[in-house]
């Protein structure tokens, strides 16, 4: 089982990546739905054959071995795994699943495996994270009876939907002092447009403060230092 800084190490090294890979696609999932994936079946990173492979999903190369995308490059290993095929029991078997050079392939592939399976259609550019779970289960991604309940167990846990407004867009107000991954997303948004900011750390600080006003004023917005609409609309 892992520790409680194994955990938040994970899901601080997972997160950005999961919100790097979402970010400006046409057709993406959640994620809030993808990060906490990820901490269910790797263990929150504690599953030596998966770290091993960079495989946080577990998902499986397939009798046709389809290319999503790009970023699965043909690797793969050998495991055991549980399935339930009935409801209730669950057996043993042994299959052969992806394995990546690094675990940003792993992310890309699973968003890119969602978006082009129309079995998971139900889940792309969906806002709720109960609704986008539900459909990727009812897809065929898992067997277990309790996956969705899991799944979002683990959302709710650590407040997971924190990470969804690079894809809903459903930003918070921003101001000197706030916290959070809203604000590690202002940082790299202002970062990529040239305004430093100092160290990306989800704490809006003094350095924060003057790129933002730097920005405003460059956009021709009004220089008030408070992230809300219309400066979140221009940095988008």
């Amino acid at each position: 089982m892992a520790t409680k800084e194994q955990v938040k190490n994970f899901i601080n090294m997972i997160a950005p990546i999961a919100q790097e890979k979402a970010l400006g696609r046409t057709k993406s999932s959640l994620p809030s739905v993808c990060i906490a994936q990820a901490c269910c079946e790797s263990a929150y990173g504690t599953s030596p054959k998966m770290v091993n492979a960079n495989a946080v999903f577990g998902i499986k190369v397939g009798k046709s071995k389809t290319h999503f995308g790009t970023a699965w490059k043909d690797k793969a290993y050998s495991t055991k795994t549980k399935e339930c095929y009935d409801g209730k029991t669950y057996v043993n078997i042994i299959d052969m699943f992806r394995a990546y050079g690094t675990i940003d392939e792993a992310v890309e592939d699973y968003y890119d495996m969602l978006a082009s399976c129309s079995r998971y259609k139900g889940c792309i550019n969906q806002t709720e994270p109960l609704i986008c779970i539900t459909a990727i289960k009812n897809g065929g991604y898992a067997t277990s009876p309790t996956y969705v309940s899991t799944i979002m167990n683990i959302i709710n846990t650590h407040h997971l939907t924190q990470y969804d407004s690079v894809v809903t867009g459903k930003h918070q107000t921003l101001k000197f002092g706030s916290r959070g991954a809203d604000v590690t997303y202002l940082q790299q948004r202002l970062t990529a447009k040239g305004y430093g900011v100092g160290v990306i750390d989800g704490i809006f600080g003094a350095k924060t403060l003057e790129a933002v006003k730097s920005f405003q004023a460059e956009s021709n917005l009004a220089v008030d230092g408070i992230v809300a609409s219309k400066t979140w609309c221009s940095l988008c």
